[in-house]
């Protein structure tokens, strides 16, 4: 009787131990459950905060001509023009990655590498369900582009048409090339159900850019391929052997790609947008890039990012003096353009002159004169920045001691080291930029700091340097992606 009862009372005790691991665990569970909406939730709701806090937009953007491009180390393009000013409406600088692969843009949205998707992207059904969009800022068509005979302009235009496709039916049993991942791929496909026969689609990689298959086919290197209409047009000014008149598709939206979870971004972007594409400044955007050759020439300048693929007309010097000092081309390029613009006569009200803007008693210790050659300017300027570098060894962080060298180059080293001192009065490391040395360059224009015993040049406005390193370095990553070693 007693083994009975013991059975039953251990059977009784097992229960209540399943029921109460049942218990615990659905009430981990559902706190596991809520800890994870909060945070969802709080990722969501400080999505644009990020963006604000950080201070830069970054945007994953295509080399096109209506897309981004630079020019002469100008920053340009359509789709860049209008985020810059969305950008100077949240008080943040943006920046620009340039993709080497459109089949990636998707995943480096979705994984964080940027903010917003700015690449001519086509609002799908399909696309949808992976990323979200803005509001739209243009609708265009899909157009075949296929090449005039090569006596063309001997013809009379009726007889010229008449070697062309004129109708989508005629696409039959035709090779076409397009990206694989494109709205023109789908319709391709579709079309062959509408026209009840067999179009031969060559599926290009996201390596291989829109505009460079409208070049293949202007080259008669393939025989057609399909693009927005907008994108053709803006094209068919520089190959005019080119038709673009056979439309494919009815009117698509065209719209910056978004991560799903970033619904604060889409809703400031949207609101933005509502008002903006009302604005005369939207209109004249428009016209600039799609309608003025002058400026959607420049795309295909040999000093264009897009065309020629150089940044300025001293590439060969400054790379050449830049490798000597250790330092990237590029980053000298973008210190140059900062300071003149490539300008090499550029004078400033201060009384700075030339291409890396020498003050009269520093550029004369370098040998540069306001009459001096470019390629004398480069020389001293870049034994200059060597100098510089050079002050900042202890620095044992590579990227942060380019910032050190960028703010000594346009305040002076001893404002530099006036606020290195005071972080390290406060705790803070003096070895370090962002956080620490930055906050008290920043602090000097305060008489609290620059009052302080420890500081020997005085007061200044750190607010200007702190513009000056991070305007560079942004620019600098631009020019790594657009201008590849």
């Amino acid at each position: 009787m007693k083994k009975i009862k013991l059975s039953y009372t251990f059977i009784a005790v097992i229960f209540s131990v399943i029921a109460t691991i049942i218990i615990v665990s659905k009430c981990e569970g559902l706190i596991n459950s809520n800890n994870s909406e909060n945070e969802s939730s709080k990722a969501i709701d400080l999505s644009l905060e990020r963006i604000i806090k950080r201070g830069k937009l970054i945007v994953l953007a295509e080399n096109s001509t209506t897309s981004y491009f630079i020019y002469r180390g100008k920053k340009m393009g359509f789709e860049y023009e209008i985020l810059k000013n969305f950008a100077n409406d949240l008080g943040v600088e943006l920046e620009v990655k340039v993709m080497k692969n459109l089949d990636d843009a998707v995943d480096d949205l979705n994984e964080g590498k940027g903010d917003l998707l700015a690449c001519n992207y086509t609002i799908t059904k399909e696309r949808k369900k992976v990323i979200s969009f803005s509001r739209p800022y243009l609708r265009t068509s899909q157009v075949l582009v296929q090449k005039k005979p090569d006596n063309w302009r001997r013809m009379k235009t009726r007889q010229w048409k008449d070697s062309l496709i004129t109708d989508p039916i005629e696409l039959a049993k035709k090779t076409v090339h397009v990206w694989k991942n494109s709205i023109h791929y789908t319709r391709l496909v579709n079309l062959m159900d509408e026209i009840g026969d067999t179009i031969f689609i060559i599926p290009e990689s996201g390596e291989v850019e829109t505009e460079d298959l409208i070049e293949q086919v202007s080259n008669g290197e393939i025989k057609y391929t399909v693009v927005d209409k907008d994108i053709a047009l803006v094209n068919q000014r520089f190959y005019d052997n080119l038709d673009i008149d056979l439309e494919l598709s009815l009117k698509q939206q065209i719209a910056f790609g978004i991560a799903k979870e970033n619904i604060q971004l889409k809703k400031s972007i949207d609101e933005w947008l509502k008002v903006f594409l009302k604005l005369p400044l939207y209109k004249f955007l428009k016209h600039k890039y799609f309608e003025i050759s002058e400026f959607t020439n420049k795309s295909q300048d040999v000093y264009s990012s897009k065309g020629g693929g150089k940044i300025s007309p001293y590439d060969a010097i400054i790379k050449k003096e830049s490798k000597k000092i250790g330092l990237d081309w590029r980053l000298i390029s973008a210190i140059i353009y900062q300071e003149s613009k490539f300008i090499p006569n550029l004078e400033s009200w201060a009384g700075a002159y030339g291409l890396m803007q020498f003050m009269p008693g520093t550029g004369a210790r370098f040998g540069v004169y306001p009459d001096s050659p470019p390629e004398v300017q480069i020389k001293g300027g870049l034994k200059y920045i060597s100098h510089v570098y050079n002050m900042w060894k202890n620095i044992p962080d590579e990227n942060d001691r380019i910032k050190f060298m960028l703010a000594s180059y346009n305040a002076g080293a001893g404002h530099i080291i006036d606020a290195q001192k005071l972080t390290e009065k406060y705790d803070l490391n003096p070895l370090v930029w962002k956080d620490n040395v930055e906050v008290y360059v920043k602090k000097l224009s305060i008489p609290q700091f620059y009052n302080d015993n420890l500081v020997k040049s005085g007061a200044f406005k750190g607010t200007r340097v702190i513009k000056y390193v991070n305007d560079i370095l942004s620019r600098y990553i631009e020019y790594k992606t657009a201008f590849p070693e």
